[in-house]
């Protein structure tokens, strides 16, 4: 993965890239999240000196493009709401972006979602197999257990990731924590 990333690259790669490349090299990875939003309540003076240097870390940052791509693809920022910084940019100027582009951020998020319906769709027939596995076929009582124990670690963690993608897919289409 390159150590910096451009907004034409970003545009063309898919989330799993964008996301890998911010949680490798991003700046703000040691930074309280709290920086790059504006606090209930707080007066515009004080949160236009926070943003423009929340605005400083990002232009720094080696993964700034895939930043601000991932706030595109996400829904970030609103054209009434100055509260945010993602990518460099302020809410109302990530509505801008979203708007003007459009077209394209429907195309990649599209095929993003395909590629997270894939990747749901083996991992759920992957969990079926093993929860049908028999460990009791390994031989022995203490191999049995043994054989037991990893198949129960292994449904575990397919069903923790099956329940990850579900609960992004749900919270895009505006379900609620309860759903």
């Amino acid at each position: 993965m390159p150590t910096s990333m451009t907004s034409e690259q970003a545009r063309r790669s898919r989330r799993e890239t964008l996301q890998a490349m911010v949680d490798t090299v991003a700046v703000c990875t040691g930074i309280d999240p709290d920086v790059f939003f504006r606090s209930d309540g707080e007066q515009q003076t004080t949160w236009q000196a926070r943003r423009a240097n929340a605005i400083r870390v990002c232009t720094v940052c080696p993964a700034r493009a895939a930043c601000e791509e991932l706030a595109l693809r996400d829904g970030d920022g609103r054209a009434d709401a100055d509260d945010m910084v993602r990518g460099g940019l302020t809410g109302p100027d990530l509505a801008v972006a979203r708007a003007r582009q459009a077209d394209r951020l429907a195309a990649v998020i599209e095929a993003d979602r395909d590629i997270e319906g894939k990747r749901l769709d083996t991992l759920t027939a992957l969990l079926r197999r093993t929860a049908l596995k028999n460990p009791d076929k390994a031989g022995g009582h203490r191999t049995s257990v043994c054989a037991q124990a990893a198949q129960t670690e292994e449904i575990r963690l397919l069903a923790a990731q099956v329940r990850e993608i579900r609960t992004a897919r749900r919270a895009r289409a505006g379900w609620g924590a309860a759903a």
